[in-house]
Formats: structure tokens, sequence, C-alpha cells
């Protein structure tokens, strides 16, 4: 690393920028959100020469480190992000001055459009204000003469989602089933590798490459030898984006499920950027907006509909694992329940999540949201008797997650859906047993 001194430059704003000398020696540090999907998505930084860090360390120390610099009332998801960036900056492990945070801003009404704001205030009063922030977004908020998003860069990121979602809807559905216990994640770990290898030398992330990845990988997790079982409780995770995919956001949410005898259904990331996509094409429909834009986001709507169409194929096709919904199901499936027009945070997407994994035969289902987190509040909370009323298998808990909820607490109430999952998972099995029995007699 050179030890040139680079000189700080700011905006009319008085805004700390990311120069292209900056990209060339600092190393780039973002938090962790979802471990499949994340460790791909750094390859694709590095590949256009930024010197990307995933932070993957879950200490304690993070949540008090976001409380010292974010005030408490905060959304816990930004206590948590932010406190892993300034917790790992004062680690001793990087160069203060050669270090640089990078955090996604959506610009929707959820308060994580404002996560990049109080981390710039967290940082000044931290006395790291030299450390510069850069933000992720599709929508011009904020630009850097040494970051820009390309069509191509975006066309990587999105090969990244697609083969994360792929890597974590067969793990979860192969795991709790393998004959041979840790094969499911070893599994995992060697298609990330590959993954990655690909994505280093420009390959993987065009459309046949794709397809022919998720062929491949959907044909090797068909090779892992399963164990019928009877007594697995299927579970279904929903809720704020963050807390429903980050192990430090849901204290270990998916392990502790597993460690329960318990069949985890995470829905995919693709949906939610699908969401997000179909509510800018929406907005320009419905209030005008640019030409270009539009057009940019219809591409992109497009090109995610086609890797979940093949997604989808290669799940069919090679394996006998369950088909997820495709977005275009899902958005039917709220048809008439919560109105297109909730589009805040996870909006009606939350519920429409719900509804599909009650359908497809996850009718335990776990809630998370942040405290206070209004979007969730309504859309998911808000909906569970609704739910309840068009489908009475449905099963689910809301669950708060916040610095002072205490771990124990969380998982006793998850304890009490399992239990009463359990025992409509015995009674549908007395169910099946009656009618063997009875088309035995008829026979």
């Amino acid at each position: 690393m050179s030890d040139k001194k680079i000189k700080l430059k700011y905006n009319k704003q008085g805004r700390l920028l990311f120069t292209k000398q900056m990209k060339k020696e600092y190393t780039i540090l973002f938090p962790m959100m979802a471990p499949i999907h994340f460790t791909i998505l750094q390859q694709v930084f590095n590949h256009y020469g930024y010197k990307a860090e995933l932070l993957t360390s879950t200490s304690p120390e993070i949540a008090q480190t976001g409380l010292k610099y974010v005030h408490n009332d905060t959304c816990y998801p930004a206590i948590l992000s932010l406190g892993q960036l300034i917790h790992a900056v004062q680690s001793g492990n990087y160069d203060v001055n050669k270090v640089a945070l990078m955090i996604s801003q959506t610009g929707g009404g959820c308060r994580a459009s404002n996560y990049i704001f109080l981390l710039r205030k967290a940082l000044k009063k931290a006395g790291l204000e030299k450390v510069p922030v850069i933000s992720v977004n599709l929508s011009g908020m904020e630009k850097n003469p040494g970051f820009h998003i390309t069509l191509p860069m975006i066309r990587r990121a999105i090969a990244a989602v697609i083969y994360g979602d792929l890597l974590m809807c067969l793990k979860n559905q192969a795991e709790p089933y393998e004959k041979n216990p840790g094969e499911t994640e070893k599994l995992v770990h060697s298609w990330q590798d590959k993954l990655v290898q690909q994505m280093t030398h420009r390959n993987g992330f065009k459309f046949k490459d794709i397809r022919k990845n998720m062929d491949l990988i959907a044909q090797d997790f068909a090779k892992i030898e399963l164990v019928e079982r009877k007594d697995v409780v299927k579970v279904g995770v929903v809720g704020e984006i963050y807390v429903k995919y980050a192990s430090l956001g849901n204290n270990c949410l998916e392990e502790y499920l597993r460690s329960e005898n318990c069949e985890v259904n995470l829905p995919g990331m693709m949906n939610f950027i699908l969401f997000k996509i179909d509510n800018r094409i929406e907005d320009i429909n419905l209030y005008g907006g640019s030409k270009i834009k539009k057009f940019v986001c219809r591409w992109l709507y497009k090109q995610c509909e086609e890797m979940q169409k093949s997604f989808n194929y290669s799940i069919k096709h090679f394996t006998k694992f369950q088909t997820p919904a495709t977005y275009a199901h899902v958005k039917e499936l709220v048809k008439g329940v919560n109105g297109y027009g909730n589009k805040m945070g996870e909006g009606w997407l939350l519920t429409a999540e719900m509804l599909e994994l009650v359908d497809a035969g996850y009718p335990n289902i776990v809630c998370t949201q942040p405290f206070g987190c209004l979007p969730n509040h309504i859309s998911g909370k808000g909906m569970i008797r609704k739910i309840r009323e068009m489908d009475e298998r449905a099963n689910i808990v809301a669950v708060d997650y916040d610095a002072g909820a205490p771990r124990v607490n969380q998982e006793n109430r998850i304890k009490l859906m399992l239990s009463i999952g359990r025992e409509n998972l015995v009674k549908e099995m007395k169910k099946e047993e009656d009618k063997s029995k009875e088309n035995e007699v008829t026979a």
C-alpha cells in the first residue's frame, strides 16, 4: 500500500468524496447480511478494482458500539450495521487513513434511506470524520468520482443474488434430511468458490452461463443422499430484510430453528429486488419521471424475471425439491388483501410472502421485525389475523428484535409457535394414516 498522502476532497455541500485515488489504495468495508449472497457479491466489487471486504464479526460489542454512536430510538438494523462498520474501523485491523465504508441506500420512505447520514454523524462523533462513506443506490442520490455503478456491474450483482438464492433454497431443503451431516454445507462452499473463480475470470454472469451453472448446481444437490423424516417441522421466516437474513440481527435464528428439528424456508432476495424495481416503474407510470430511468428499470425487471424462471426450471427438472413461487404469483396472492400502494420497507411483499409460505406447506412462520418498524408492524404483525382467517393452517409468531430484547424471551415465543406446529404435524400424520388404512380396506 502506498504511503503517499491522499488529498481529501469535498463537494459543495461539504460531503467527503470517495476519489479515484482512494479507489486504488483504500479498503472498502461493508456489513454482512446474507452470507451466501454477499460472499459472491464481494467479488463483484473486487472485479471492478475495488478492495472490498465483507465484515463477518458477530461480536456482542457491535451492538454496544452502535448504541454508543447511534441514537437508541433508531431502528435495530441501523444500530447493528452501523455499529459493525464503526467497530471494524476502531478494531485496529485497518489503517483509518486508508479505509472507506459502504452501505446501501434505497431512497424510499423507510428509515434505511437515512442510514448513510446517521453513519457520517456517528463517524464524526467517534472522531473518524475523515473516513469516506459510499452510498450504493440506483436513484442517483449520491455520486463519487471514485465509485460508479455500471450496467455490467449490475448484471454481475444480479447473478450473485440469483446464485445465492438457489444455494440457500437447496441448502435449506436438503440439510435437515442429509444422511451424511455436513455434506450440504460443504457443497455450498464448493459452489461459492467455483462461482467466485468464474466471476474473477469474467465468466458466470451472462444469461447462458447462469442457466448452465444453475442446472449444474441443482444436479449436484440432487446427488446428496437424503433420509425420510416425518418429524421435521417446516418453518418459514419473513420480515424486515436485515433481521430476516442477518444472523447478527436475528440472534442466529436459522441455526436455532435447525437445532429445534426444523426445515427453514427463507424466501429469496430476488423477489425483494423485483418488488423494488416494480415500485419504481409504477411510480413513473403514476407520477411521471425519466424515460431513461423507466427503460433501465424495465430492462432490469426483465433480466431478473428471466433469471427467476431459469431458477425454477433448474429445481423442477433436476431435483425433487420444492420450487419457490415466482414474483408474479406472489404478487397475485396478495391482491385484495394488501394494497400494492403499500410499498414502504417490505410493504405488501411481506404479507404476500406469508401467504405464499402457508400455501407452499410452511404454515409455521416467524415474522422477524425490528422493534418500532412501522411498515413491518402493519404488513407483518398487523396482517396475521387476516391471514389466519384466510387459511386456518397459518401458525405465525411476530418476534421483535432490539438491543434491549432478551434472546431467551424471543426463543420462548418461537418455542410456543413450534409446539403448536408439532401438534398440527401429529394431527396431519394421523389423518394420513387413517386415510391410508381406509384405502387398504377399500382395495
